[in-house]
C-alpha cells in the first residue's frame, strides 16, 4: 500500500472514531462510527486482507450499523444536552491518554525492527495435507486462499465460541426490542 493511502485511510478512521465520542447527536456519532469501518477496511485491505476487509464493509459498516441506527431510531434518543465540562473527569481523561501513549512508545521503541519474510506456502500446504485437503492443494499451486484459511479456523477451532457470540447477538437484539417497547398505561 502506498505511505499516502495509508495515511488516508487511518486519518479517516481516526477521525471516524473521535466524531464518534465527540458529536452529541446519536444518529450523526452511528454514521461517524461507519466512516471509521470503512477506514479500518481500507487498512485492512491494504495489508492483502481482501476477505477481512470486505467483510468489514459488508458486516460492520453494513449489517451492524443499520441495526444501530434502526436501534436509535426506535428508542427515540434526543440530542445530548450541553453541560460545562468539569475539570476532574477532564484531567483523569489526559492523565490516561498521556500514560497510554507514554507506555506505546515505550514498547515501541523496544520492539526489534524485522524484516518481511513472506510466506512458505510449501510448507503450509503440507501442514493442511491431512486436516484440509483442498486448503493444501491450492496453497500446493501457489495461490493463497484467504477465505478458505479462515473458515477452517474458525468452524474447526472455534466453532463453540462462534455460536456462543451468535446466541448473545440474538439474546440482546431480542432484550433491546422488549425493552424499548412502551408499556400502556
Amino acid at each position: 500500500m502506498p505511505l499516502p493511502l495509508f495515511w488516508f485511510f487511518a486519518l479517516v478512521m481516526l477521525l471516524g472514531g473521535v466524531a464518534v465520542v465527540g458529536l452529541r447527536n446519536p444518529v450523526a456519532s452511528a454514521l461517524s462510527m461507519v466512516a471509521s469501518f470503512v477506514g479500518l477496511a481500507g487498512l485492512f485491505i491494504g495489508l492483502n486482507a481482501f476477505f477481512v476487509g470486505i467483510i468489514q464493509i459488508l458486516v460492520y459498516a453494513g449489517a451492524i450499523m443499520v441495526l444501530f441506527i434502526f436501534i436509535i431510531m426506535l428508542l427515540d434518543l434526543k440530542v445530548e444536552e450541553k453541560r460545562t465540562p468539569k475539570l476532574a473527569p477532564l484531567l483523569g481523561g489526559l492523565g490516561i491518554v498521556l500514560g497510554f501513549t507514554i507506555q506505546l512508545i515505550g514498547i515501541l521503541s523496544k520492539t526489534p525492527r524485522m524484516e518481511w519474510q513472506s510466506l512458505d506456502l510449501k510448507t503450509a500446504a503440507a501442514a493442511h495435507a491431512q486436516s484440509s485437503p483442498g486448503i493444501s492443494q491450492k496453497l500446493s499451486e501457489g495461490h493463497l486462499p484467504d477465505v478458505n484459511l479462515i473458515g477452517d479456523v474458525l468452524f474447526k477451532g472455534y466453532n463453540l465460541p462462534l455460536q456462543i457470540v451468535g446466541v448473545l447477538l440474538l439474546v440482546a437484539t431480542i432484550g433491546v426490542v422488549v425493552l424499548s417497547k412502551r408499556q400502556e398505561a
